[in-house]
């Protein structure tokens, strides 16, 4: 059985709300997840998992928040070729740095992990992000069966 997370940030709610709809996506596939505010995800638990999504909002201009770099330097430490990873976010197209912290996220996942998919929203999800979820977790899960049957 696979295991997998799904770990975010949130300051004004849009991005927990996006995690959200990620995990009512994989429910709707009958996939389990955990879901963690990364405040709470165990970090030493990182290699148990066979996938993560990550959500994160963007800081100011296009910067990672402060609580997600714990995260972030330890997939950069840990060997985590085999995990399949994805990450999501909200912003605002104001800044010039739309989701900056998803792009700085996919570039560090590209290299580290077994990256899937990215996505960004604008602001607060709408009604036309449900479908971009779905194809988010359908590309995450064809990624995920991929590797683990290479490794298996």
């Amino acid at each position: 059985m696979m295991r997998i997370a799904i770990v975010y940030t949130s300051v004004t709610g849009n991005t927990k709300e996006l995690a959200e709809l990620v995990q009512q996506s994989f429910i709707a596939r009958s996939i389990d997840v955990d879901f963690f505010p990364v405040n709470q995800f165990p970090l030493d638990s990182i290699l148990e998992y066979d996938a993560i999504a990550i959500g994160t909002y963007t800081w100011g201009n296009g910067i990672i928040p402060k609580e997600m770099m714990d995260l972030f330097k330890q997939i950069e430490v840990v060997d985590t070729t085999h995990i399949t990873t994805a990450v999501f976010g909200t912003g605002d197209s104001f800044f010039p740095y739309f989701c900056g912290a998803v792009d700085l996220f996919r570039d560090m996942l590209y290299v580290h992990t077994n990256l899937a998919v990215t996505m960004k929203v604008e602001l607060r999800p709408q009604l036309e992000d449900i479908a971009k979820c779905s194809r988010f977790v359908d590309c995450l899960l064809e990624h995920v069966r991929q590797e683990l049957d290479i490794v298996g």
